[in-house]
């Protein structure tokens, strides 16, 4: 990518979730150098303020902002992209990297296994409540951290709550999958729409998502030797949020700034179709207070 000073971002609006640690600061940090109106999403709010302000002060942009939610409640995600749309007239760049991974199974209130909900279900949602956005600012990207993860994962549709299997490896890597998944299909539907749509692998980065619990973090300690700093795990992401050289290129799936092939259960189009459909059925549906799920 040309450095950062020399690609210009003023007039452009970037959405970036996780931004309040990780690799979703050291895209957000990147990207307001670039002249780009930032907004990041954050969970906790000492840490979004926080980074809010080291976002601006090494950025030395001040149109940076900073939204907060919870991931795992669709309802946060639903005000988070309402709040986003009251307050801008376009968005040029979603970047889509809140995650997580837990260490025990867990169900959300629509029913579902809370890695997938957090990891997929949230770019899913966000994604569809701003891509009007994003189709009327055009041309415009949509950016989703997936992970090298993608090649384990399998996916059962008529089992999101993931009853079978589970454990803290195969919920991460089924969600990446999905990740994968969704960015083919979503290229597939906007194709023509000047809004492009990208995933990629950021590397293995030491960041807290590995801090959730005891499982997890054993999962973080087993990896840790190959982990690389957040600022080197943005730089894909960041490249493929502003590079001219990619501007035109969608559905792809991405490692060090190169294509490459993912899973190739994620080139399955009719399995990208039923979990889209699926997603459809699980966003619309008023399960947030039932508690109502798929089995």
């Amino acid at each position: 990518m040309a450095e950062a000073q020399s690609i210009d971002m003023k007039g452009r609006t970037c959405l970036v979730t996780g931004a309040s640690g990780g690799i979703g600061k050291e895209c957000a940090v990147a990207l307001a150098t670039m002249g780009a109106t930032v907004v990041g999403v954050g969970r906790d709010p000492q840490r979004s303020e926080q980074a809010l302000n080291e976002i601006r002060l090494r950025s030395g942009n001040g149109a940076v902002e900073m939204l907060r939610g919870d991931f795992a409640q669709l309802a946060d995600v639903r005000r988070i992209a309402a709040e986003f749309r009251d307050r801008h007239a376009r968005l040029h760049v979603l970047v889509n990297n809140a995650g997580t991974v837990y260490g025990r199974h867990e169900l959300t209130l629509q029913g579902v296994e809370k890695t997938f909900a957090v990891n997929h279900l949230g770019y899913f949602l966000l994604t569809r409540e701003l891509l009007p956005l994003l189709q009327a600012s055009a041309p415009a990207r949509v950016v989703s951290v997936a992970s090298m993860a993608n090649y384990r994962g399998s996916l059962d549709v008529a089992d999101l709550a993931h009853r079978k299997g589970w454990n803290v490896g195969t919920a991460y890597a089924r969600s990446k999958l999905c990740n994968v998944l969704f960015t083919k299909e979503l290229a597939r539907r906007i194709d023509g729409t000047g809004v492009t749509a990208n995933c990629l692998h950021p590397g293995v980065v030491a960041t807290d998502i590995w801090g959730r619990s005891f499982l997890s973090r054993v999962y973080g300690w087993i990896v840790r030797f190959k982990m690389i700093t957040p600022a080197q795990g943005a730089d894909t992401m960041t490249w493929l949020a502003s590079d001219p050289s990619v501007a035109h290129v969608s559905g792809e799936y991405f490692d060090t700034r190169t294509v490459r092939k993912p899973n190739k259960v994620a080139e399955d189009r009719g399995l990208a179709l039923a979990l889209w459909e699926a997603s459809e059925r699980l966003v619309a549906a008023p399960a947030e207070s039932s508690g109502a799920g798929p089995g």
